[in-house]
């Protein structure tokens, strides 16, 4: 190759400055050997050629390097002349298979205008050649490298051939320059720490000379050395006293080494951005003076190139310890490389900065010029649409030998003609693209080969559409932009099964020019609708008749007349808010680059602007299938964003579903529930990062994103499929790619400047323009009764529908009207948008058919029309005001319920008239019309002209008055929410009639109404239905004609659990109509007829902790105790023998639903009790800093005497002493020793503890979570009064404030002495009142205070709240996490560690919804071994723990063991069910003293409600277990790991039955006092 190399150089006219050489080697990535301006002479370029190396590396990523070349070898920067006209040749010698696409990077050096010749070997793939090659002969081959010689004489005359047809771009010109962006990056590497002050000095004298303000000169500084730091961005300041204030304070940074690549590329990436205040996109010139001492570490090629291609004027300025060339590649041009001996001398060279600043070469346009040529007619891009249903199998040879001919007659070879193939039936199957070939001959052999692809049934509206969406397109080779006929010749062989009216209208607004042929089988009218013009639909009795209609269609073809009117052009969008969402790729693929695509959405979104009213954020992450880690309306800052995305763990799971996650972001995060604010016409942006192929579609649901108006940017790594990424992506420009994860920050620019201005339709979807005009008519839609039973009256229905039509203002855009018909399921004809003229809608209305089908289903139909027909996107105005109108002809009762969507139809303000027939229910007619004299009836629909005058007035007539919806208030407490949940199961058939009678009388005693009572009934068996919301009715009278209606369902199994959670989870929510948000009391009353086949614990406990209050009634055939586990407490547990005996509870019912105590927030209730004092917890904090030395002694002697007056010994008092000063040192807790001896014993002995500063704020939040706890001995939760006594001898050095506050909070009475070195204020904030703050001169003093103290405490009334108590409860399921010590020290007892894990496994249930299990083993750091959601069975967990090896290392850090696994083994991505209330368990075992305080980890555990059980071996510390475990009793001890068997019935016994809180998230406490109190004496 090198030979090869210089023989072709040797024939080249360097010398005299015609020709330039540049050369790259690649494989993984690319190494630019020289630039085509680095050499000037032959002589130097075969001398560097000589001496080339070899590369070496994998894969051959030939796609990456053409794009590598195009973006950084073939600019002007690099020497290339292209802009002047000099033809661009590339050639390209590789000896194999590219391992990455090599399409759209082929095609960008085409677009460019680059002449490339690529040369293989045997190894290599031709094809892949020919398409890189700028024609196909341009593609060589030899057999091996050697043979090179071979093909030059070959290579060297079709360059010397070539004759290049050059439109020069905008040329470079001098530019004054009135306003500037300007930014100074400054060497603060080790080497200029002496240098720094006189460029600081140069900095702010260059800055004096600028005009700085906000619409004139801006200025950024940047310093740099190892990393990069901004010191202020070009929007930071406006004036130029600002920046030079700024300027003087800068301090050097240091460090090392200089890494001026990496600071280049962070000021392209992070300075010269929309956010960052740069002007760019406006066309301001962009500026950076670079001052260096040195020479860089890293590579500065890439950098800077991208820098220039962005356009930034670069001037770099260096002294004599900086590498001149280096300098000049960085700089914008040679000449802007400048130098000096020191950096003193640096003024030497401002007036040439000056000159450069102000008068600089650049573009006469600032952004990427436009090429224009001038040409021929391109000629037309030619698709076929061939019918491969099963109906065509026979024909489908005809239709092949018909297109053959038909390309026969194209020009394809000249490139005017492009030809696409896509057959279809069910789903589409794209044979080729317009773009895929470029010969003649390659289209026609692959035609010859098509293959039949079979199916049923026929959607060719579906087939339209996605020609529409994915074809006619720029990515697939459409050349409809720039003016060049799209013509579709469609081969149809039968009716379409789905609807083609709007697809077909959608491609006649792009102006596609459609044909349509069919045979006798097809649908004439529905041919004519496709096509462009009704001439244009031809018909032939056969497929093998097609010859006959060749010349009709080619003439048709050839005689068009192409008028192009471009669209609404594609304009630059300033976006100021913006919902963006972020779909990451968590697939198995992804594990390793997981990091750095949280590190990317990280930096994206400290760029946004992130506010409610501002940009919203949303992460979503997918592999099988997706869950959403936070919606758009969850957070309304950044720095909660922020906090969120640094806490995602990978998911993991495969296979790789793309199309599926584009599908669920569409329907569950770009909704209104979800925070979309697209009906506002806020941008909605969806960035995908993806790793792989898409085992899955993406077609429909990419193109219904678009549909939607979601801007789609699409980036991908080189395992990703670029084409696929395109197809995703909004425009095929929006696709980007990375070779790994770890490059995103490379496109973090591109993707800046895509969010912040992005190219739409100067017509975006929804955008909301607000004018002046007059009243724009009405929306109409016809619902068309198309049952089975209506077949007779169907034509008098469209006949009156064409009558009403005729009346309308269709034709001046006042007016719009839809159709749609239903029976089981509903058929739109046509959308409010899909039709502009009276006479297509006429026309199409003449020619519908009726659709048959049974049953009718009312309801449905009405919910449809609300959701997916008065909506923008189907062409309704409502959000402007345009009154909406419904006309529904019915000739039958509906078989489901009306209720619910009829009443969400008069939310939404759509005036509906029902028109029914003898056979309709007119009670039901009312129900759904707007106001009951709006349904109207007939004898039969041949009656329609009778009610048409009645019909036309009432429309007319309506005076629309739109008022926007009450907004939430806080309501009276004697309002509630009472939902209904009815069993309809197999076994309550008989008794469901009583069930309902109940219901309504019990609803005939509520106070129904909006801000009043509101109702929900839901029905259950199996699984749930809900019959009607909170918020579907109003009115008392609505409620019960819903509850007269409703049917018994049937089915079985009864899951009782599963229906509590699911209205847990879908109706008492807000959107659901609950107002617990308010404090309104949610109330359930459950009917049950039988015990349930399902855990009814776990959800049961969820709706307790929502604060709903649950009344479960049963039959005799239902169980009490289950019953009494639902019920919010047993007394609500009623019990009937039969439902026909309800009657007899009602009364009871009543007495709960006025009387029921319930908290005024909608937390947990709390429940108040009278009980006699059980003693105190006394808990002493003592100030052990250096002040105290000498007052320790009495500090201790006063603590003795307090301790003799207690009642130690009975069980009555508990006493804890804790030390602290920097940090704090728990003497004992509450719950070490239970007699007065073994407490005094330990205070005599208790030593000082020293250490600075006093942090006395800390160590009351330590008292808080660790030691005024029920693990640690506090009996709070029992009503036992809490009492703090702190001596303190110093003011603290930290905040004690929020601390104190949250103690007073918890109840704790805090009495504060000190010192006269203490501070009587904090000493007044920390107590629980100021006159609990007591003084003394010295420590020794403390005697004179004790009586006074004990008359304090005497005094206090303690109100006692009691939070939900500790109980019992039996684990069906659980998490179950083994913590392994696997440091140095237990090498030897590792195995009976994982023997001991492996027995305790082989005890456990395990599977996904039963056991999980986690295993993580740490030492120094921590590594999980496998997730609770790695395995569901438990021979695969056993397998796993066989397979353990010691990890070793030291030390023994415990601490961050246990939060790490807290942070990344107890989360839901890593398998965990804590929110779903399932048990969390911890299994530490341990073998030594950890080296890190295990303190705060440990009780961040406990909050967390983990279930700590401490294992450890004679040389771990018993105390320190005991701080780890839940509960004291929890720490096991063992002499050795060997005898570990020995605790396995103890752990097994702890697993199965654990004392938790029935509550399990912490409790919280009120410290209001209530009604019940007690005096609580403390001697």
């Amino acid at each position: 190759m090198r030979d090869f190399i210089q023989r072709i150089v040797e024939t080249l006219s360097v010398d005299d400055t015609k020709d330039r050489v540049s050369v790259v080697q690649y494989s993984r990535d690319q190494a630019v050997q020289f630039y085509l301006n680095t050499y000037v002479t032959k002589g130097e370029i075969l001398d560097t050629v000589r001496g080339l190396k070899h590369k070496g590396g994998r894969p051959l990523n030939t796609g990456a390097a053409l794009q590598y070349l195009r973006d950084n070898v073939f600019t002007a920067s690099a020497g290339s002349r292209r802009l002047e006209g000099v033809p661009q040749v590339l050639i390209l010698l590789s000896g194999g298979r590219s391992f990455d696409s090599v399409d759209a990077p082929a095609s960008a050096l085409k677009q460019l205008g680059v002449l490339t010749f690529a040369i293989g070997t045997r190894n290599s793939d031709s094809s892949e050649l020919q398409k890189i090659s700028h024609d196909p002969s341009y593609a060589l081959s030899v057999s091996e490298f050697t043979d090179l010689p071979s093909v030059q004489q070959q290579l060297q005359s079709s360059v010397e051939s070539v004759v290049v047809d050059v439109t020069r771009e905008s040329p470079t010109v001098l530019v004054d320059i009135a306003n500037k962006d300007v930014v100074f990056l400054l060497d603060g590497s080790d080497g200029t720490r002496n240098g720094f002050p006189a460029m600081r000095n140069f900095v702010a004298s260059v800055v004096e000379k600028l005009n700085v303000g906000e619409n004139k000169d801006r200025v950024s500084v940047v310093q740099y050395g190892r990393d990069s730091e901004v010191h202020f961005y070009l929007n930071t300041y406006t004036t130029r006293e600002d920046v030079v204030d700024s300027v003087r304070g800068l301090r050097h940074r240091g460090g090392r080494p200089l890494n001026t690549g990496a600071a280049l590329q962070y000021v392209r990436d992070n300075v010269f951005t929309n956010s960052s205040g740069s002007r760019r996109p406006q066309g301001v010139p962009q500026m950076l003076i670079l001052l260096t001492g040195g020479r860089s570490s890293d590579n500065v090629d890439t950098p800077a190139s991208a820098l220039k291609q962005q356009g930034v004027v670069v001037i770099g300025i260096g002294t004599r310890t900086a590498e001149s060339r280096e300098l000049q590649k960085i700089s914008y041009d040679p000449s802007y490389a400048l130098s000096v001996s020191e950096f003193t001398d640096l003024p030497g060279v401002q007036e040439q900065l000056s000159t450069v600043l102000s008068t600089v070469r650049v573009r006469s346009t600032p952004m990427a010029p436009t090429v224009t040529v001038v040409r021929q007619p391109a000629g037309r891009d030619v698709v076929f649409l061939l019918d491969g249903s099963d109906g065509t199998r026979a024909g489908f040879p005809a239709m092949r030998d018909f297109i053959q001919r038909i390309v026969e007659t194209l020009s394809v070879d000249d490139t005017k003609d492009r030809v696409s193939v896509v057959q279809y039936s069910r789903d589409q199957a794209v044979q080729f693209y317009l773009n895929t070939y470029v010969t003649k001959g390659e289209i026609l052999d692959t035609v010859r080969s098509l293959r039949h692809k079979g199916g049923r049934p026929l959607n060719t509206g579906a087939a339209l559409q996605y020609l529409r969406d994915n074809v006619f397109t720029a990515s697939a080779g459409s050349r409809r932009l720039e003016g060049v006929p799209q013509v579709l010749i469609l081969l149809s062989g039968g009716r379409s099964f789905d609807s083609v009216d709007a697809p077909a209208s959608a491609l006649k607004q792009l102006g596609v020019l459609t044909f349509a042929i069919g045979t006798r089988n097809s649908d004439s009218s529905e041919l004519q609708k496709i096509s462009h013009d009704p001439s244009y639909a031809l018909s032939v009795s056969e497929f093998t008749d097609l010859p006959s209609v060749q010349q009709q269609l080619q003439s048709s073809v050839e005689s068009v007349v192409v008028d192009v009117t471009r669209e609404s052009p594609t304009v630059l969008v300033d976006i100021a808010n913006k919902d963006v969402v972020f779909l990451l790729d968590g697939s198995d693929g992804t594990r390793n680059g997981f990091l750095d695509m949280r590190n990317f959405v990280e930096s994206v979104v400290e760029k946004l602007n992130v506010g409610e009213n501002k940009d919203r954020v949303s992460v979503v992450q997918y592999g099988r299938d997706s869950e959403v880690h936070f919606y758009l309306n969850t957070y309304t800052t950044r720095e909660d964003v922020v906090d969120s995305v640094r806490g995602l763990r990978h998911r993991g799971g495969r296979p790789l579903n793309t199309g599926a996650a584009l599908q669920y972001v569409r329907d569950n995060v770009f909704t209104n529930s979800s925070g979309s604010r697209r009906p506002q016409g806020v941008p909605q942006m969806l960035i995908l990062l993806t790793g792989g192929r898409s085992s899955d579609n993406v077609d429909t649901p990419a193109s219904a994103l678009k549909q939607q108006g979601v801007v789609v940017i699409g980036i991908g790594t080189r395992t990703a499929e670029s084409r696929e990424l395109q197809k995703i992506s909004y425009d095929p420009s929006y696709a980007l790619s990375v070779s790994e994860f770890t490059d995103l920050p490379g496109v973090q620019e591109q993707l800046s400047t895509v969010l912040s201005t992005v190219r739409v339709r100067s017509t975006p979807m929804a955008p909301t323009v607000t004018v002046v005009r007059q009243p724009a008519g009405r929306d109409v839609v016809f619902l068309l009764d198309g049952s089975d039973g209506t077949r007779a009256g169907f034509p008098a229905m469209r006949d009156f529908i064409q009558r009403i039509v005729e009346t309308l203002s269709v034709d001046d855009t006042k007016d719009r009207v839809s159709v749609v018909q239903y029976s089981r399921d509903q058929a739109v004809q046509f959308y409010l948008n899909t039709y502009v003229t009276k006479g297509e809608i006429l026309d199409t209305v003449r020619s519908l058919r009726h659709k048959g089908g049974r049953p009718l289903n009312t309801g449905a139909a009405l919910q449809y029309l609300r959701d997916n027909v008065f909506t923008a996107s189907a062409g309704s105005r409502r959000l402007e005001g345009v009154p909406q109108v419904l006309i529904l002809l019915s000739g039958g009762r509906s078989f489901d319920s009306v209720d619910a969507p009829a009443s969400a139809l008069k939310q939404l303000g759509v005036l509906t008239f029902a028109i029914g027939t003898r056979n309709s229910d007119s009670s039901e007619l009312q129900k759904i019309s707007h106001d009951p004299s709006y349904a109207l009836s007939v004898s039969e629909f041949t009656d329609l002209p009778s009610v048409q005058q009645q019909l036309q007035s009432s429309v007319e007539s309506v005076v629309v008055d739109v008022t926007r919806e009450s907004p939430t208030v806080l309501v009276d407490i004697a309002n509630k929410d009472v939902v209904f949940l009815l069993d309809g199961s197999d076994g309550t058939r008989n008794g469901f009639l009583d069930m309902r009678n109940f219901v309504e009388s019990v609803v005939e005693k509520l106070n129904v109404g909006e801000n009043k009572d509101r109702v929900s009934v839901v029905q259950y068996g199996r699984d749930s239905e809900v019959h009607f919301y909170l918020n579907t009715y109003t009115t008392r009278e609505d409620v019960v004609d819903s509850v007269r209606g409703l049917r018994h369902r049937g089915g079985r199994p009864l899951n009782t659990g599963a229906a509590l959670q699911y209205v847990r989870d879908n109706v008492f929510t807000n959107s659901s109509g609950s107002r617990r948000p308010q404090g309104v009391p949610q109330m359930l009353i459950l009917l049950t007829g039988g015990r349930s086949s399902d855990n009814v614990d776990t959800p049961a406990s969820a709706l307790k902790q929502q604060g709903v209050v649950v009344i479960g009634i049963g039959t005799r055939t239902a169980e009490s105790r289950e019953l009494q586990k639902i019920s919010y407490d047993p007394s609500y547990a009623l019990s009937v023998s039969e439902f026909t005996d309800l009657p007899g509870v009602q009364e009871q019912l009543s007495t709960v639903l006025s009387t029921v105590r319930v908290r005024s927030t909608p937390m947990a209730p709390t429940v108040t009790v009278v009980r006699q004092p059980a003693g105190r917890d006394v808990v002493f904090l003592l100030d052990g800093s250096d002040g105290t030395r000498a007052g320790f002694p009495a500090m201790r002697d006063f603590i003795q005497r307090i301790v003799e007056t207690l009642s130690v010994d009975d069980t009555k008092d508990r006493v804890s002493v804790v030390q602290y000063s920097r940090d704090q040192a728990v003497q004992f807790y509450l719950n070490t020793y239970v007699t007065k001896g073994e407490i005094l014993d330990t205070v005599r002995s208790l030593r000082h503890k020293g250490g600075r500063p006093l942090n006395t704020g800390a160590a009351l939040q330590y008292l808080r979570d660790n030691v005024f706890t029920a693990s640690a001995g506090s009996r709070r939760l029992e009503g036992v009064p809490q009492v703090l006594i702190l001596l303190s001898g110093g003011r603290s050095f930290d905040s004690v404030d929020a601390p104190a506050s949250a103690l007073k909070q918890l109840g704790v009475l805090t009495f504060a002495i000190g010192t006269r070195n203490s501070d009587s204020s904090e000493l007044q904030k920390i107590s629980h009142d100021p006159s609990y703050a007591l003084s003394v001169s010295e420590f020794t003093d403390l005697p004179s205070v004790q009586q006074q103290l004990q008359s304090s405490v005497e005094s206090v009334v303690v109100d006692v709240t009691r939070e939900s108590p500790t109980v019992l409860v039996d684990i069906a399921n659980k998490d179950v996490v083994f913590l392994l010590d696997g440091s140095d020290g237990t090498r030897n007892g590792f195995p009976a560690m994982r023997n001991f894990v492996e027995s305790v496994v082989e005890k456990l249930n395990v599977g996904e919804n039963k056991d999980r299990v986690s295993v993580v083993q740490y030492g120094r750091d921590s590594e999980v071994h496998f997730y609770l959601n790695t395995y569901t069975t438990r021979e695969d967990v056993v397998d796993s723990v066989r397979g353990l090896r010691h990890r070793g290392g030291r030390p023994l850090n415990t601490g961050a063991a246990l939060q790490y696994v807290r942070d990344n083994v107890f989360t839901n991505s890593s398998g965990s069910r804590r929110p779903q209330g399932v048990p969390q368990m911890l299994i530490l075992l341990t073998g030594g003293r950890s080296s890190d305080n295990v303190d705060t980890p440990a009780s961040a555990l406990k909050q967390q409600g983990v279930v700590v059980i401490g294992i450890g071996t004679r040389t771990a510390e018993s105390r320190e277990l005991q701080k780890i475990s839940y509960d004291p009793s929890y720490a096991l001890s063992v002499s050795e790991f060997t005898d570990l068997p020995g605790v396995q019935e103890q752990l097994s016994t702890v697993l199965s039955t654990v004392r938790v809180r029935s509550t399990p998230m912490a409790p919280t406490v009120t410290g209001k006092k209530v009604a019940n109190l007690y005096v609580a004496r403390l001697w």
